[in-house]
């Protein structure tokens, strides 16, 4: 089974480098999506998907991201969290078979390990704002049990484990505000290459399977 969590990780470091970087399209598939999922035929063709249509979408994500920033200029959001909402976005507009909790709870982690500290609040406010206003406005198509979840919310460090797009057993319940920005301090291009997610227990007492990040690549 493909390990969607890895496959969000290497997305959002193809973001980064494509954002940031002075590389194309084919040179970020080439480089960090291609050698890190080729042994995993399903996690490249999703991760080329997301890849591909979070760079189409990038002005509407944009768009709804500023609707529920308003006394905040999208340009001072940290920039990892606006690369995770611009993902996250992408899924709850395009990707109709994956269901919305996954796809907000997902978001969190990944936002809690490669970003600030207060970055998960800050992605469950605004993907949270975000899906009621698509809802109302008609623009969320999905085909499953996506259509009704409700927001997923971020879980109790204690209590609750890890929600993945594979097991999506548990709800969660911390509220946040949708209005508050991320902290500004951002890693630069060549830190996010040796970041590693933290460690988490997993409801056995172990210690879970982390991917390891991809190095840095050479402009072209």
């Amino acid at each position: 089974m493909s390990n969607r969590r890895k496959v969000r990780e290497t997305v959002l470091q193809a973001l980064y480098a494509f954002r940031l970087g002075d590389h194309s399209l084919e040179h970020v598939l080439s480089t960090i999506i291609h050698p890190y999922l080729k042994k995993d035929r399903a996690g490249l063709r999703f991760a080329e998907n997301l890849f591909l249509k979070t760079t189409d979408c990038w002005q509407q994500a944009d768009e709804i991201i500023q609707s529920h920033t308003q006394n905040w200029e999208i340009e001072r959001l940290a920039v990892l969290d606006r690369l995770i909402l611009h993902m996250a976005l992408t899924e709850l507009l395009h990707f109709s078979d994956i269901p919305t909790k996954v796809t907000i709870n997902e978001a969190i982690e990944v936002a809690k390990s490669f970003s600030t500290a207060r970055s998960g609040q800050f992605v469950n406010g605004i993907l949270d704002a975000s899906l009621e206003s698509l809802r109302r406005e008609g623009l969320l198509k999905k085909t499953g049990r996506g259509l009704v979840d409700q927001p997923a919310r971020i879980a109790r460090p204690q209590t609750t484990p890890e929600i993945t797009e594979e097991t999506e057993t548990e709800k969660t319940g911390l509220a946040s505000d949708p209005k508050a920005p991320a902290e500004t301090d951002q890693p630069t291009p060549s830190k996010i290459r040796r970041m590693r997610p933290r460690r988490s227990k997993n409801q056995h007492g172990s210690d879970s399977d982390l991917t390891e990040k991809p190095p840095g690549h050479k402009k072209t």
